[in-house]
């Protein structure tokens, strides 16, 4: 079982951080934001959250020893040994989440109904706390969004508005001339058109970026 310590988290290579779905800070100390990488317990948390296909969020990884007595944590935790996890069930169905943790490798496990967690360690086997009652309304099965779906998410609303300053400038164009053809009476409102047409130009630009940067953005999440 391969582990590396940092005083805090921030200084954890990047490089050599290979667990997609979770952060150093995710895993850190709650506490003191020292940072205990379990390759091992890294590694089975990564394909949990493989096989759940879902974000699974953390409440709690490793603890350091002067956190661990804080809370009143157990003498031997696993926590302290950066092979343990508390994962909220808020999106999780929690016998289907039990199931997966223990296809994966996953031998210890607390139930928190109350709390709405569940804890997962790397043993010995054992359970505790009353298991979570059946939902009322089981969690209908997920489908990943289309590329389609993506490209009708945010992407719309740079879109939109890039559109309507280009018209919106457009249109100051227009007006710019009959104004300078009548100028003689409305002379004084020419001046600002000049403005007018600039702030709808940023407009237009500035909706052109949003719609690339979200159609990246999305392009992402469709990936991952």
């Amino acid at each position: 079982m391969t582990t590396t310590f940092f005083d805090h988290w921030r200084p954890a290579p990047e490089d050599a951080w290979r667990w997609p779905n979770f952060s150093p800070a995710e895993i850190a100390c709650r506490g003191t934001g020292k940072l205990l990488v379990n390759e091992t317990a890294l590694d089975k948390l990564q394909a949990l959250r493989d096989r759940l296909g879902k974000p699974m969020i953390v409440r709690s990884a490793y603890r350091s020893p002067e956190h661990n007595r804080a809370v009143g944590g157990a003498t031997r935790s696993k926590h302290l040994d950066g092979a343990a996890f508390d994962i909220a069930m808020s999106n999780h169905d929690p016998v289907a989440f039990e199931v997966a943790a223990r296809a994966v490798g996953f031998l210890g496990f607390g139930f928190y109904p109350r709390s709405g967690f569940m804890h997962i360690d790397l043993g010995p086997a054992r359970q505790w706390g009353e298991r979570f009652p059946a939902r009322s309304v089981p969690f209908a099965a997920e489908t990943p969004p289309t590329r389609k779906a993506l490209a009708q998410s945010r992407t719309m609303k740079g879109g939109g508005a890039a559109v309507v300053a280009t018209l919106g400038a457009a249109g100051v164009e227009v007006a710019q001339q009959v104004l300078n053809e009548t100028q003689t009476v409305i002379l004084p409102l020419v001046p600002y058109l000049d403005t007018l047409r600039w702030v709808f130009t940023a407009v237009a630009l500035g909706g052109i970026a949003v719609t690339i940067y979200a159609r990246l953005d999305d392009w992402k999440r469709w990936r991952r």
